[in-house]
């Protein structure tokens, strides 16, 4: 099934997702294949929460339909104590698409993306 024409939607859900941030790339938001939804990522916060280290996160926009991971960013600093705005721009998930972050760190980094269900 394809995502929805977004001129026909019945259905908008509001959704907000947390997740530590591990060593290796695992998804916040995720939009499984054959949904029948569109996800609009709003907008995505990462924390570093360790008082005296700097940590990187990495974030990548993972393809479905080329089975492909791209980069948001790759290795940002974040400062010990600090918060970064990564997503500050829309963007959209298909069917089978996520959002991947991965750190430096374990347990240094947490992260807060917000997001809508769209269908």
């Amino acid at each position: 099934m394809a995502a929805p024409n977004m001129l026909s939607l019945t259905t908008v859900t509001g959704k907000t997702a947390g997740q530590a941030v591990g060593l290796s790339a695992t998804a916040i938001v995720a939009n499984s294949a054959a949904s029948g939804k569109v996800i609009r990522v709003k907008s995505l916060y990462v924390s570093n929460v360790d008082g005296a280290a700097a940590a990187e996160i990495s974030v990548t926009f993972y393809d479905s339909s080329v089975t492909t991971s791209y980069h948001i960013t790759k290795t940002i600093n974040v400062p010990a104590d600090a918060t970064i705005d990564v997503i500050s721009k829309e963007i959209y998930l298909e069917e089978g698409d996520e959002l991947r972050l991965a750190a430096s760190a374990t347990g240094d980094i947490e992260a807060v993306c917000s997001y809508e269900e769209i269908s």
